[in-house]
């Protein structure tokens, strides 16, 4: 099977195209980056010495895109991932749509073309806010968790959201362009006849992430515990409450490789959460007490002013997955932070590239 990655160079991207040659199913990967993501430059070497045929394209350019050769699938990997893009200064709302849903649809019309299947990766994050920031938490071992005996709303349960809870707006403009090519994907697969998936991620976590504050929380943490730099809990009285769960990126390539080969599915079975779930879920106050055990005391300040779009509890129920393609991740959330510390050890610059002071 050819399989095409979009931001193949970046750390999903990069991390898949490893994994799915490594699981030796006779994959040819290719992929392309635009590179403009600090730090994706350093994957390009790995990835050619493995063999990845790999392109420089622009995704918001529709005509980069006719220079690539046909593929069987294609991996939509690329996105500006932040929930405060387009409103933190630091990309117009415009690039935003440009790269996340405008880039889709030119991966769509590729896909088109080539009737090549297509896969999404998606986010928690289409994923209504009102409903999540009203949810009455209480903490247990320094970490939010629903409070016993109070109702919850639908689509939610002790094991998380499902598939089924609300995506009405707010959403963030970040999760608003996801759900849009989630609309558009199934759209363009039911009109033009391909394949599509759709799987929406919790977070992503692993060495080599290009951790920031507003993305890759995991590694930006340990990274800068490990370093010495600032750190604050934000938002909900600035104890470090808020949950989040953590899946690494290559226990996405097994569910990938099962969808390619089961390609006929009925279009709501096509949508479905991928996540650790609860049993990956920590606080960033626990992720602390992980990291003061890992390299010793460090201060982190308390701010307690809430931000839009900060949530104290949000945990994926990936049970439809399990149920469709029996999938489970295999990597467990100490062992992927012990991997991202073990990468921050041997690369002591590796925050500066994407989160420089």
């Amino acid at each position: 099977m050819r399989i095409l990655i979009s931001g193949v160079c970046g750390f999903v991207g990069s991390t898949l195209a490893k994994t799915l040659l490594a699981n030796g199913g006779g994959h040819q990967v290719m992929g392309f980056d635009n590179f403009i993501r600090p730090g994706s430059e350093g994957n390009r070497a790995e990835l050619k010495a493995l063999g990845v045929k790999l392109f420089h394209v622009d995704l918001r350019a529709a005509s980069d895109l006719e220079t690539l050769p046909p593929a069987g699938w294609v991996i939509d990997a690329a996105a500006n991932p932040s929930v405060l893009a387009g409103v933190d200064g630091r990309t117009s709302s415009r690039q935003l749509v440009e790269h996340n849903l405008g880039g889709t649809i030119n991966l769509l019309e590729y896909c088109k073309t080539h009737q090549a299947g297509f896969m999404l990766l998606s986010t928690s994050r289409v994923y209504s806010i009102a409903p999540l920031t009203s949810l009455k938490v209480t903490a247990v071992n320094d970490a939010f968790a629903p409070a016993p005996g109070s109702p919850l709303p639908g689509g939610l349960s002790a094991a998380g959201l499902d598939e089924t809870f609300t995506t009405t707006a707010p959403i963030s403009l970040y999760g608003a362009t996801k759900l849009a090519s989630e609309a558009m994907a199934l759209e363009y697969g039911e009109t033009f006849g391909f394949p599509v998936f759709v799987n929406r991620c919790g977070v992503l976590a692993g060495a080599g992430q290009f951790g920031r504050a507003d993305q890759g929380i995991f590694a930006y943490w340990i990274n800068s515990w490990r370093q010495k730099r600032p750190l604050k809990y934000l938002g909900f009285g600035g104890h470090g409450h808020q949950v989040r769960d953590c899946l690494h990126p290559r226990d996405l390539a097994p569910l990938l490789e099962k969808q390619m080969k089961l390609p006929k599915l009925a279009p709501a079975d096509r949508v479905a959460n991928v996540s650790g779930g609860a049993a990956s879920a920590m606080s960033l106050r626990q992720l602390s007490d992980w990291c003061r055990n890992r390299f010793g005391n460090h201060q982190v300040a308390a701010d307690g002013t809430d931000r839009p779009f900060d949530i104290p509890w949000i945990v994926l129920d990936s049970g439809k997955a399990a149920r469709l393609w029996n999938w489970q991740p295999a990597s467990k959330t100490p062992a992927i932070l012990e991997e991202i510390a073990r990468h921050a050890e041997a690369n002591p610059g590796w925050l500066d590239l994407s989160a420089p002071l």
